[in-house]
């Protein structure tokens, strides 16, 4: 009998064209019928803060505070260069005149918002939004401004935006080291699964999806909703990378940076 163990990861092109082999049955996964829940990321954030998903995808922005209940995965998340979130307006206002407005961002939890945090020295007012809606609220001025991730990257010009500050270019800058956005956990009491056994199924599941990339496609499509095809290809080869399978050395770094940044980064 298989063993039924919740997998929550976002709708995003990036989590569902690397774990669609996984959950689709593809993939050797070591007699585990993974269930997904597919949500935003702050909702998984949010599932992670109260341990309820057994494996799930989380913002490296929350990592330290679920790490007691929690193992971080080596393998299948989103860390890189030139991938950060943004922080865009509509105008030409500079980046110290919108820092003592409202600021849009994906929520609290998130990466996105972290780095906020260490860019204004947690000296600004947030609102939070689900990240769907940050671009167009931007775009008709209810908000002057927003921290935008995921598509947003290629797609904010359409929208008659523009650049205020690349936060993950400020993070490299900083530290030298690629930008961690996204994580795959594994709660700790789920026994006698290991983290070592997680990993290398969503190792398989990865290669996989990069051997038979037409095998997604609809599944990736269906989820995406609006996003065009050429987004949706930008996005997995921008997202899903080497550090994807392994964090290897340099990721690790990345990551301890992180854990142990503040203020004074």
């Amino acid at each position: 009998m298989k063993r039924r163990i919740t997998f929550g990861f976002s709708p995003c092109p990036n989590d569902t064209f690397q774990f669609h082999a996984l959950v689709h049955g593809l993939v050797d996964t070591g007699g585990i019928d993974f269930v997904p829940h597919i949500a935003d990321v702050e909702e998984l954030n949010r599932l992670a803060l109260a341990g309820e998903l057994e494996v799930t995808k989380a913002s490296y922005g929350v990592l330290g505070k679920i790490l007691p209940d929690y193992s971080l995965l080596r393998s299948g998340g989103a860390l890189g260069r030139g991938c950060g979130p943004l922080w865009v307006t509509k105008g030409d206002q500079s980046a110290e005149e919108l820092a003592v407005q409202p600021i849009a961002h994906p929520g609290v939890n998130t990466t996105a918002h972290f780095l906020l945090q260490l860019r204004l020295k947690n000296n600004f007012t947030g609102v939070p939004l689900v990240f769907d809606e940050i671009m167009a609220k931007v775009a008709s001025g209810e908000i002057p401004s927003g921290v935008i991730i995921h598509e947003g990257r290629f797609t904010y010009r359409k929208m008659g935006l523009t650049l205020v500050e690349d936060l993950g270019g400020w993070w490299e800058k900083t530290t030298g080291a690629p930008i961690p956005l996204g994580c795959i956990v594994l709660r700790r009491d789920v026994a006698p699964v290991t983290p070592l056994e997680i990993e290398e199924i969503l190792r398989r599941s990865l290669r996989f999806a990069w051997e038979n990339p037409e095998a997604s496609k609809a599944w990736v499509r269906s989820l995406a909703q609006e996003m065009e095809e050429k987004v949706i290809r930008e996005h997995i080869a921008l997202y899903v990378n080497d550090f994807s399978l392994d964090l290897g050395v340099e990721g690790e770094r990345a990551v301890e940076i992180l854990l142990g940044a503040g203020p004074g980064l």
